[in-house]
């Protein structure tokens, strides 16, 4: 009779098999634990849901012009989002071939490429790795952190698959690439796409071509390596490899391949995106201050307030692009080429150049600015702080050591002493320049000084200089409010003086000889800056009500109460000059200059929309005769070179300002959409031209005015009227045709003798 039982060596068998199933469902058993175990946060934290639908990373936040550009940003760390639908499918085509070209078959993890990497270890034959662009995503998103070891990298790894997969489960596709694309960094301070193509670029993400895809795709995977800039023979092989990638996989035909591999990199127009490039480079360091003053007092939902610097706000400014552009090529234009070398020349051979004081008293006061400017240094207070010596200070500053100079033609590499910088720097002379959109209050334009970078010190807002004879509308706007005088109303151009409170008397004395002793109207006096008219109208109006005037009219600097701010010895900005000058185009209604229309959060959202502060200074009437009194600067007074040698016809009114010693220039050009003020300057007061010819007004700040219009007037995009100031909407009965209104006085008087003798 035969056993059913099984022979020995199939039992062995046998349990050999069981053992090796067991064994199989042990090691299943044991990887579904891990993975349980590291999706239930047994070995640490996983990232939450909350954190998977709104991963958190730090963006810039960034500066719009009104027209759409970007303008700045802020960031510690320079990256933007952007969504798929602007992102050029040559680079999703680019990141897909030679990055995971399965990626839409996959769920988070390929199968595939992890066999060809257990593979590739076995073998010592490795082929590539093995991470998805999801997993690649995970890492970005939940950074692994740094000195791991390997158990603890092995960990780490089986947690970013498990948080790929939750990514496959909560986004798209299109999604996942954005969000990947948005993560990476590309080198030289450029974190995601949208922040590597302006950089790189100069361009949007959605307007990459072939190539350009190419590069950005392969310099990801090591940029310092692939860097365009640093290592370009690299950064091309790379390139063409991602190339050769797109034509295996079908992307690109031989032939593209063929005739783009040729190409060079195209990265022409990289420039080094910090705060000191580009357009508006004061506005933005003025901005700055203002918005995180701003994020102090606004809250996220979470109840933290805002931060200027990671949450990716959308600050939205008046800005123009265009009159920016202008506006900073003007100032370019006039100093580089025609008022820094006439100011070389002026000073050339001069001993104590470029500084003008009284013989006696030169050596003691160059002295002191020179001091003084040692000790406002970063040199000296950097020494300070290391508690060097002060001999050894002094020391320092008097040996040659390598530097960059800023030069009008770029930045000089140079050796020179600290102290020779000093007495460069002081030759330079310096600008401002603010335009503002009249009805609206929206600045346009603002260009704070010269070159940022070297220059750090803000010529609209910070600084405040003498303004010299721009102040007189605030004069002239009294006597035409109280309603007693019109532009043509005549006075006699003699020497008035008025009573000082201890008794004493305060006579101005006039710049020129014209009409000395005749009757000159309040239209040829402003025209010509006229001292002597200015000294009569603060004896008939009082100081403290030319102060009040200024007040309205949005002048908060202190402008003390004594006659001589008829002459402007105050010192204010050109930010309250502007915002004052413009009530007389906005028909006598002071806006306050407004630079922000709208603040949004990295989502669109809106926070806080920003509409400019208004406030009646005076009459409308009043506001007018002030235009037509104003108009006589640029037609007859100092301001006619804006038409003989300019070629402007259109209506202007204006006013230049030129203060002692010819130390500040100022123009105040008024037109019926846009009023813009310039001043021209050197840092130091004492730094100026010696002669009224070359030191005026009329010859440091008005060519700014103008060329900077006559930008704006041949831009038909902009929209800027060249016609007539609005009239009141009620009656005016007065007569701004001054040979006319003499005509009507004459008869008048005709007139009532005959009455009387009657």
């Amino acid at each position: 009779m035969k056993s059913n039982e099984p022979s020995v060596p199939q039992k062995k068998i046998f349990n050999y098999i069981f053992k090796l199933w067991f064994l199989w469902a042990a090691l299943l058993m044991l990887v579904f634990l891990l993975f349980y175990g590291i999706a239930s946060e047994w070995y640490g934290p996983m990232p939450t849901f909350e954190e998977l639908e709104n991963p958190k990373s730090n963006l810039a936040s960034e500066v719009y012009s009104s027209d759409g550009d970007l303008l700045g940003t802020y960031f510690i760390e320079n990256r933007s989002n952007i969504s798929y639908r602007g992102i050029s499918p040559n680079l999703i085509n680019a990141v897909l071939s030679i990055e995971d070209i399965r990626f839409e078959e996959h769920s988070g993890i390929d199968e595939k490429a992890l066999l060809r990497v257990f593979y590739g270890v076995a073998t010592g034959n490795s082929r590539g790795g093995g991470s998805t662009l999801t997993q690649q995503l995970a890492k970005n998103l939940f950074p692994r952190g740094e000195r791991l070891s390997k158990p603890q990298l092995v960990l780490r790894k089986f947690k970013e698959w498990i948080t790929a997969l939750k990514l496959e489960r909560y986004y798209s596709k299109e999604e996942i690439i954005a969000m990947y694309l948005n993560t990476v960094t590309y080198g030289h301070n450029t974190y995601g796409i949208k922040s590597a193509t302006s950089a790189f670029f100069d361009c949007t993400p959605d307007s990459l071509n072939l190539q350009q895809s190419a590069l950005m795709a392969g310099v990801v995977n090591a940029p310092t390596r692939y860097s365009p800039i640093s290592n370009p023979q690299r950064s091309i092989s790379r390139r063409n490899l991602v190339l050769k990638q797109m034509q295996k996989y079908g992307y690109i035909t031989s032939e593209v391949y063929d005739s783009v591999s040729q190409l060079p990199l195209g990265v022409s127009k990289y420039t080094l995106r910090d705060h000191n490039q580009g357009l508006a480079t004061y506005l933005r360091e003025y901005l700055r201050g203002e918005l995180k003053e701003w994020c102090k007092n606004h809250y996220k939902p979470d109840g933290t307030p805002y931060n200027l610097y990671k949450d990716g706000l959308k600050i939205y400014t008046t800005i123009d692009s265009r009159m920016q552009r202008y506006a900073e090529e003007a100032v370019r234009e006039h100093l580089q080429l025609d008022l820094q070398p006439a100011f070389y020349k002026h000073w050339e051979g001069y001993t104590n150049a470029p500084f003008d004081f009284e013989e006696e008293k030169i050596e003691e006061s160059v002295e002191r600015i020179i001091e003084q400017s040692i000790r406002r240094s970063e040199r000296y207070r950097k020494l300070k702080n290391l508690d060097v010596s002060e001999d050894s200070i002094r020391a320092s500053f008097m040996i040659p050591v390598e530097m960059r100079v800023f030069s009008w033609e770029g930045s000089i590499d140079t050796i020179m002493s600290p102290i020779d910088s000093i007495i460069y720097y002081k030759h330079i002379l310096q600008a401002g320049l603010l335009s503002m959109e009249s009805k609206t209050g929206y600045v346009r334009a603002m260009v704070g000084g010269i070159d940022y970078q070297y220059f750090k010190f803000d010529h609209v807002v910070q600084g405040k200089r003498q303004v010299g004879s721009t102040f007189k509308p605030f004069l002239y706007t009294l006597a035409m409010q109280e309603g007693e005088y019109s532009p043509c109303y005549k006075v006699s151009n003699i020497q008035y003086s008025v009573e000082l409170y201890d008794g004493t008397f305060w006579s101005p004395r006039n710049s020129g000889n014209d009409r000395v002793g005749e009757e000159v109207t309040l239209k040829w006096a402003l025209a010509n800056s006229n001292n002597w008219i200015s000294a009569y109208l603060i004896g008939r109006f009082s100081p403290q009500s030319v102060r009040q005037m200024a007040r309205k009219m949005g002048v908060q600097s202190d402008i003390p109460a004594v006659p001589s701010i008829a002459l402007g010895t105050p010192d204010l900005s050109l930010y309250e000059m502007v915002g004052a000058m413009n009530t007389f185009a906005n028909k006598g209604v002071y806006v306050v200059p407004t630079f922000i229309t709208k603040i949004e959060d990295k989502n669109g959202n809106l926070l806080e929309r920003f509409v400019p502060d208004k406030t009646e200074a005076m009459n409308e009437v009043t506001a007018y005769k002030m235009l037509k009194l104003m108009e006589g600067v640029v037609e007859s007074g100092t301001g006619i070179r804006l038409r003989y040698r300019y070629g402007f016809h259109n209506p202007i009114a204006g006013k230049t300002g030129t203060t002692q010693n010819q130390s500040d220039g100022w123009f105040m050009g008024i037109t019926p959409d846009l009023t813009t003020g310039v001043w021209v300057g050197a840092e130091d007061r004492s730094v100026h031209f010696r002669t009224i010819g070359l030191g005026q007004g009329a010859n440091m700040a008005l060519p700014i005015w103008a060329i900077y219009m006559k930008k704006v007037y041949s831009d038909p995009s902009l929209g800027v009227s060249q016609g007539e100031f609005d009239k009141p909407l009620r009656d005016v009965m007065i007569e701004f045709d001054c040979e006319k209104y003499d005509r009507e006085r004459q008869n008048s008087s005709l007139d009532q003798n005959q009455e009387d003798e009657f």
